[in-house]
């Protein structure tokens, strides 16, 4: 590899990285607010996604000008690739984090009504999953993405349990439609992190092995 494309590479790998320890800190800040019904970090969460999106659109930039002047080839061509798409994945969960915060904003104002449904539990996994995501990004380990992949049937089966919490809450609580639609749409923001998490996760394994995993295509480990 020409010593030239190996430092842009390096580079490239250094900012996709900076850019994913952004939106997890994002992601992190989301759920505190959500726990916490505080109002005041959903708002700087909502000021904040500029960076991410600044970044987002650099690194992009960054990756067209290499393979314009590079035209690199085989794994190293499939490294672009993958960060292109990576890139994408982390700036839609930023978006996700921002969809948190506006919904907590509204949330912190209303009166607090208790559900029966673990927003930690499923907040805690889809952050899990999205931190495993980035470890196997950093060691190249398509073993631990083809793990973060295996949990994505977790979070989908909790966002249908708050589906059908919160289905079962506005029958009873009908006066408080608003506030349950909220926390219903949070469960669902959570999940769309955990989708994107599985996306990075698919893209790690194209990288290593050369295999398209998408779209229940079968991983192997």
């Amino acid at each position: 590899m020409p010593v030239r494309l190996q430092k842009e590479l390096e580079k490239l790998k250094k900012r996709i990285l900076s850019l994913g320890a952004m939106v997890e800190e994002h992601v992190r800040e989301a759920i505190n607010a959500t726990e916490l019904r505080d109002a005041d970090l959903a708002e700087k969460i909502i000021k904040s996604d500029y960076d991410i999106d600044e970044l987002e659109m650099e690194i992009e930039e960054e990756c067209l000008k290499v393979l314009a002047l590079h035209q690199p080839v085989a794994i190293d061509l499939r490294f672009i690739i993958a960060v292109i798409k990576i890139n994408n994945d982390l700036e839609r969960v930023g978006d996700e984090a921002v969809n948190i915060a506006q919904r907590i904003k509204i949330i912190a104002k209303r009166k607090r009504l208790d559900i029966p449904f673990n927003y930690p539990l499923m907040a805690e996994k889809a952050a899990y999953m999205l931190k495993r995501s980035l470890d196997a990004l950093v060691n190249m380990d398509d073993h631990l993405a083809v793990e973060v992949c295996g949990l994505d049937d977790e979070v989908d089966d909790m966002q249908s349990q708050a589906y059908d919490v919160i289905k079962q809450a506005i029958s009873e609580h009908p006066n408080r439609v608003s506030y349950l639609i909220n926390l219903l749409l949070v469960s669902r923001h959570l999940e769309r992190i955990a989708d994107h998490a599985t996306n990075i996760a698919e893209e790690v394994v194209y990288l290593v092995q050369g295999e398209i995993v998408r779209h229940g295509k079968a991983l192997s480990d």
